[in-house]
């Protein structure tokens, strides 16, 4: 029997931390190992109970998700927690910030259930979860504040790569990219793989992240 996923719950407001953990606990591959209301607590929590996944509010007293999230996944940290950010809308400009701080992907706060239980078996598997309509409404908007770095070439990548980077920064799935370039799902999963090791880059939320820094997409 495959042991359950690990979850640990950090938001400040109790009602919806009591709903996301009522929800995450009926689920009989999930277990919700810790729940706080602060971002320091949630570290202090994610280091001493080792959880799959932490599900993370951005808004957050004594330190912000964003914070918390970096010095859990960031760059350096030696055995990064995957860590799933949720929001709203009106908050969309931390969404960015906490992807660079780590973030294995995010979610509304008006998600429904079945998303976010969707979003927490994907990020604890290690993959990225962006939601096509989010990452364009999000990271997009923000775009033009994103400078990009010296030298947007990226030599590395082939032109094809490249066409299938940009469509990950677009925020579609693979099954979009397969039917946009009129090839499988198989070859799409194969040039992601390839870019994400050619870029040295974890996840395609981090793709994301490169390809509007390096201004591929813009």
């Amino acid at each position: 029997m495959t042991a359950p996923i690990r979850v640990l719950v950090a938001d400040d407001q109790e009602l919806i931390r009591t709903g996301f953990t009522t929800i995450i606990g009926a689920q009989p591959d999930m277990e919700v190992v810790g729940e706080c209301g602060d971002g320091r607590a949630a570290v202090d929590l994610a280091t001493r109970l080792h959880p799959d996944v932490v599900v993370m509010d951005v808004r957050m007293p004594i330190l912000d998700g964003i914070e918390a999230t970096r010095q859990l996944a960031g760059a350096g940290v030696t055995n990064p927690v995957k860590v799933l950010v949720v929001t709203t809308f009106n908050l969309d400009e931390y969404v960015y910030e906490a992807l660079r701080a780590g973030a294995s992907g995010f979610l509304l706060k008006d998600a429904p259930p079945a998303q976010l239980l969707h979003g927490i078996r994907t990020v604890a598997t290690g993959a990225a979860l962006l939601a096509p309509e989010v990452t364009r409404q999000l990271v997009g908007r923000y775009a033009a504040r994103i400078r990009p770095a010296e030298g947007a070439a990226d030599d590395a990548l082939t032109p094809r790569e490249l066409e299938v980077l940009r469509l990950i920064a677009d925020g579609r799935s693979n099954s979009e990219i397969a039917a946009a370039l009129v090839i499988s799902q198989e070859t799409v999963k194969t040039y992601v793989s390839r870019i994400l090791t050619k870029l040295d880059l974890r996840d395609r939320v981090q793709a994301v992240v490169y390809a509007y820094r390096r201004g591929i997409v813009t």
